[in-house]
This record gives C-alpha cells, structure tokens and sequence, in this order.
C-alpha cells in the first residue's frame, strides 16, 4: 500500500468497509436522480472511485458520498440533456431546408451548365444528357441514330467540350 503526501493510503484501508456500508444509499441516492439503477450503478462506482482517492475522514464518509453521489448523478443527466440536445439540433439540420448560400450556388451551377449545354453541338449534348441520366451505349445509340461504338467517343468529346464551355464563361472572383 502506497502512502500519499497527505498522509492518506492508498488505496484506503477503510475503502471496503465503507464500500459495503454506504453502496446500497449510494446507488438509491443516484437513482432517485437518474430512475435508473444501472446508470445509478455506474455513478456510485465513480463517485466510490473518487472518494478512494480522497481524505475525507470515515464518519463523514456517509455523508460526503451521498452528496456525491447527487452531484454526480446531475451531471450525468445535464451531460445527458445536453448530448440529447446536440443529437436533436444535428438531425433537425438534416431534415430542414439546405443552406439559403448553397441552394443559390447550386441553383447558379445548373444555370452555367445548362446554358454551357446550350452552346454545344446538339448531337453532343443530347448523348451526354442520355448518358449521364443513367442510359446505356446501346440507348444512347439508338436514341440518337449512332452506332454504339461511337457513342463513347461522342460522350467524352461531349464532356471536353462542355468543361471549356464552363471554363471560358466562368465567372470571375
């Protein structure tokens, strides 16, 4: 055993007698606060792990434990509200509207893109419309009166032509 500066073993000798003397209120007091005994339990096991390496005398042992135990268990159930609290903010974000800022960049982005569309070849942006909405080489194909083979020649020669249509209007910042 272990002597701290203050003069107190550690860990206490005392520690298991008042363990089995004071446990059962300890664990009532946190449950009373908590209403539930297994959470009730775990703060009686802190609050006997604090007072282990504490100098409070013996006959204050009751005492101090159980008030303990109540500061304790508050924090838990404040701990616990505020968690709820953040969870409950964080999901209510990710049900309501997106950002105004990102609605109207995003509004912006399809704006360019549709008028950058607008300046390619027909042929061009037709195929790439059709294979970016999920279409195979084969619908594509036949959609558009190509033969499959070349509609990925058509698609990638759509796509370099779309992004130096972005490119050359894009907006200056």
């Amino acid at each position: 055993m272990r002597e701290r500066k203050d003069g107190v073993s550690f860990p206490r000798p005392d520690l298991e007698q008042v363990f089995r003397a004071a446990y059962p209120r300890v664990v009532a007091v946190a449950a009373r606060v908590l209403g539930n005994r297994h959470e009730a339990e775990d703060i009686a096991q802190e609050v006997f792990l604090t007072f282990g390496r504490s100098a409070v005398p013996a006959g204050e042992a009751t005492g101090w434990l159980s008030v303990a135990a109540a500061h304790t268990a508050l924090n838990h159930l404040r701990t616990g509200r505020r968690r709820a609290s953040r969870e409950e903010t964080v999901g209510a974000a990710e049900t309501t509207a997106p950002d105004v800022a990102e609605t109207v960049i995003a509004r912006d982005e399809r704006r360019r893109v549709r008028a950058a569309l607008a300046r390619l070849p027909r042929k061009q942006a037709v195929a790439l419309v059709l294979r970016h909405s999920g279409l195979s080489y084969a619908e594509v194909a036949a959609a558009l009166d190509l033969s499959p083979g070349s509609v990925g020649t058509t698609v990638r020669r759509a796509e370099s032509a779309l992004r130096e249509e972005l490119n050359r209007h894009a907006p200056s910042e």
